[in-house]
């Protein structure tokens, strides 16, 4: 009733004084009320005593109607965060609506039918990044004035309606980074207004359709990163407006089209990572004069490279790496041209000659893996397995060499066996000393004096660059689309290159939807803390009022959600994923990093966003955690250091993980999330880290309920089917999935310290494994007294369980040296059923709380 009466005094108001900016509409005012009730849209956004049109931030209106909402970066109240929903019915009220902006403001299910049912005049519909589910309305077809629809970055599925076919006036249709499946539909090639489409990221398959073809105005296709097949259409060459096309990360064969050579405007041309074979087609490189950009890496292109590419003026980045292309280097001058190219890849084809090198620009250069004079005389760690043999040495030469390889591989296993007798000698004494924190012999709980990572010297705290906005705007080509690399929470990210081809990460943070001192806290935080597991950060720009800049080492091999699977032409299927070791030296490198933070800065720090997207890895997929700007103290701690107050002004408290809003600043949050990240390297399901809506949580129940501590088998029915593992690789993938069981605690007191977790993640066969003095065997074990105190330790074991540790120590248990390392003694092994006391090792979920997982 008071709502009503506030709504007639406002409409009275506006009839007393004529003003042709209050609303007309009753009704719409009734539907702006509604919608800010319903979404929780904070009072100093939309203040109730006040005229929207004037006092509602993102409130558009023309004569006295409304026309747009933008309500992108709001924060939701309190009450709103609590209950979350996107009720948006009242808005079939706002009839002459143009533009609804919602991207980064949480709105929970699906998009509502009425947007097509209700909008007609609606000219630009964005949800990105929204969390809408589900999948997209066919009714969305009905909107025939939409000129732009952005649905990227969501948990949108299904396949495509075709009814999108029927938006005859679209200019842009963004559906990237959604789980989109099925074929892409050949309706779309009906959509001749349109300029840019980004499909990428998804699940799409089948083949482009060649109606793409009559598409005359487009200027920007991406369908990278999806289940692509069949060859390239020829029709694709009618795109003569065309100035970007990215169709990499697919499975494409066959021959690059010839009619390529008709599109003249194209800049960007990255084609890596497919099965596309053959030589390129004559006067391709002469024809497109304007482009920057060409990746053709990871194919089966062959035949000569061609001279042309040295004479394209505007060239920045040329990977044409690990195909089979041929030349005579000798003919070509790798100084870099007028533009002064910045990076250079020619590594593994099978080219010859000593190159002209005549400038500094040449340490940018790759060359490795090819033949230059019989000799390789640049090396690199990139594609080892993709080296070419060299040619074979005559016969007496090859005697020759053989003895020598004898007497160095002679001389070299004097020096190992020497090594290991010294190190098998030390470990013997350094056992009869009694560990700090328990008799069994378990080793020291890493607390900050685990081997460091061979240094960085862009992640030492010496004193960062600072950039001027005009430097990073150079670098990164005024921030233009074809650098952005994804839309991150904090920022959007953008790739660029310092002098000498060094590549950079620019992140422009989002302003709008962060807090203006968080940044600062990253920054802060950095030049604090200083650890190889974090991003190294190379400089910052803050000069700008509006656009605040960080500068980040680049990761060659992005993050995990990025590698966990890529495309290759090395793989039968088209799909290569991580193999086990490297997925379990990514766990224990994140663990590291994670318990740095937990328990090794003081006070203890949380990460609060620990997915996959925010484990980045370098070229040797070392494990470099990035997302740091959302890092707090550890909620109830009250050191009260300058930092430490300042990181906790933009600290807000959630009850548990999975709810909306903030994510809780508790180290058993990290350890939960840490947990989805575990499963997600066991099953490779991807997703599972950054999702917590009913469909995961169901998933994780199934899941869950398969990993059993008392038999090891059935923990092969949730196995990354891609992933070759064999029986002793089995355990070690049997012990990580107890400790993602058991960091998926739904009670958060009884999820493991994570200092706890990267021991057993360092030594996975201790998990499972205990040496028993009565049967002489190892037994995979429900008791697992061994691992009970590595996990465990004083954190949760009673002083009556100090006997059956002790006892543990006396029967020799044997420790793995290193991370995946395995017994090969041929032990063997049981699955025992026998049930024990949880108090010596409580199940890491039991099953009476797995219907309590919708707390989490």
């Amino acid at each position: 009733m008071n709502e009503l009466l506030l709504v007639t005094i406002l409409v009275l108001f506006h009839c007393t004084l004529g003003q042709q900016d209050f609303l007309k509409s009753r009704n719409e005012l009734s539907a702006l009320f509604d919608l800010r009730s319903s979404l929780g849209i904070r009072s100093t956004d939309w203040p109730i005593k006040y005229n929207p049109c004037k006092q509602w931030r993102g409130i558009q209106c023309r004569n006295g109607r409304v026309t747009g909402i933008n309500i992108s970066g709001f924060k939701r109240t309190r009450v709103g965060r609590l209950n979350p929903s996107f009720s948006v019915e009242s808005l079939a009220n706002c009839t002459l609506l143009e533009t609804f902006n919602a991207s980064g403001f949480s709105l929970p299910g699906s998009i509502p039918d009425l947007f097509g049912y209700k909008l007609g005049f609606l000219m630009v519909l964005d949800l990105r990044s929204t969390s809408v589910t589900g999948p997209i309305p066919a009714s969305l077809g009905n909107l025939t004035r939409l000129n732009a629809l952005y649905l990227g970055s969501n948990d949108l599925a299904g396949s495509l309606p075709v009814a999108l076919g029927q938006l005859m006036q679209l200019s842009v249709l963004d559906l990237s980074r959604n789980s989109f499946t099925g074929p892409v539909p050949s309706e779309f090639g009906l959509l001749r207004n349109l300029s840019s489409l980004d499909l990428s990221s998804n699940y799409f398959s089948g083949s482009i359709p060649s109606s793409f073809g009559s598409i005359s105005r487009l200027k920007f296709l991406n369908l990278s990163d999806n289940s692509l097949m069949g060859s390239v259409p020829v029709e694709l060459g009618n795109l003569s407006s065309l100035v970007e096309l990215n169709l990499s990360m697919n499975a494409l064969s066959g021959l690059l089209p010839a009619e390529f050579i008709r599109m003249r405007n194209l800049e960007v041309l990255v084609l890596r990572d497919n099965r596309l074979e053959g030589r390129l087609p004559d006067g391709l490189f002469s024809s497109l004069a304007k482009l920057r950009i060409l990746e053709l890496r990871e194919n089966k292109f062959a035949g000569a490279l061609p001279v042309a590419l040295w004479s394209l003026q505007n060239l920045q980045v040329l990977d044409v790496s690990a195909n089979n292309f041929t030349a005579d280097l000798s003919n070509f001058s790798l100084k870099g041209h007028a533009s002064g190219t910045v990076f250079i890849n020619l590594s593994n084809n099978q080219l010859y000659g000593t190159p002209a090198c005549l400038s500094e620009n040449c340490n940018s250069i790759d060359l490795s893996g090819n033949y230059f004079q019989g000799k390789v005389p640049f090396s690199s760690p990139r594609n080892e397995s993709r080296q070419q043999p060299l040619p074979s040495p005559a016969p007496k030469e090859r005697k020759r060499w053989i003895y020598i390889l004898v007497g160095l591989l002679g001389g070299v296993g004097f020096i190992t066996i020497l090594v290991l007798v010294i190190v098998v000698v030390l470990r013997k004494f350094s056992n009869t000393i009694t560990n700090e924190r328990g008799s069994a012999d378990v080793g020291r709980v890493p607390d900050g004096d685990s081997p460091p990572l061979p240094k960085d010297p862009t992640s030492e705290s010496s004193p960062r660059e600072s950039f001027t906005y005009e430097q990073l705007l150079g670098l990164t080509s005024e921030f233009s689309e074809r650098n952005l690399i994804k839309h991150g929470h904090s920022g959007d990210l953008y790739q660029g290159f310092l002098e000498g081809g060094i590549p950079i990460v620019v992140k422009r943070i989002n302003l709008h939807s962060l807090k203006h001192y968080s940044y600062m806290i990253e920054l802060e935080f950095l030049s604090k803390y200083s650890h190889a597991r974090f991003v190294p950060l190379l400089g910052h720009c803050l000069e700008n009022e509006n656009q605040k800049l960080l500068v980040y080492k680049y990761m060659p091999n992005r993050d995990l959600a990025e590698s966990l699977y890529r495309v290759t032409k090395f793989e039968d299927d088209g799909l290569q994923s991580l193999d086990w070791i490297t997925r379990l030296k990514i766990a224990a490198g994140a663990a590291e990093g994670l318990s740095y933070l937990h328990h090794e800065c003081n006070p203890p720090l949380v990460h609060r966003d620990v997915q996959a997207s925010s484990i980045l890895l370098d070229d040797k997929f070392e494990v470099r955690l990035g997302s740091l700007s959302g890092v707090r103290v550890q909620e109830g701690d009250m050191h009260q250091s300058v930092l430490t107050r300042f990181m906790r002004k933009s600290q807000s408290s959630v009850s548990d993980p999975g709810t909306s809003g903030s994510s809780p600043a508790t180290c058993a949050h990290d350890v939960y999330c840490f947990g989805k990240v575990l499963l997600e390297l066991v099953t490779g399901k991807l997703g599972i880290s950054k999702s917590d809506d009913a469909t995961t949580r169901e998933w994780l129940e199934h899941t869950l309920a398969q990993i059993s501590i008392h038999d090891r088998e059935l923990v092969a029915k949730i196995v990354d089917p891609s992933m070759i593992v064999d029986e002793d690789l089995l355990e070690e993938v049997w012990a990580m999935a107890i400790v993602a069981r058991s960091c998926l605690n739904s009670k958060p007191s009884r999820r493991p310290p994570m200092k706890y977790v990267l021991k057993a993640l360092e030594n996975p066969l201790k998990v499972v494994r205990y040496d028993s003095c009565s049967s002489g065997r190892l037994r995979a074990t429900s008791s697992r007294r061994s691992w009970s105190a590595a996990f465990f330790g004083s954190w949760r074991h009673s002083s009556d369980n100090a006997a059956a540790l002790g006892h543990a120590n006396t029967c020799g248990l044997k420790q793995s040296g290193r991370v995946g390392s395995r017994d090969s003694r041929g032990i063997e092994h049981s699955s025992s059923n026998k049930r024990v006391s949880r108090e010596i090792f409580p199940e890491p979920l039991e099953m009476q709380d797995m219907d309590r997982l919708d707390e989490h």
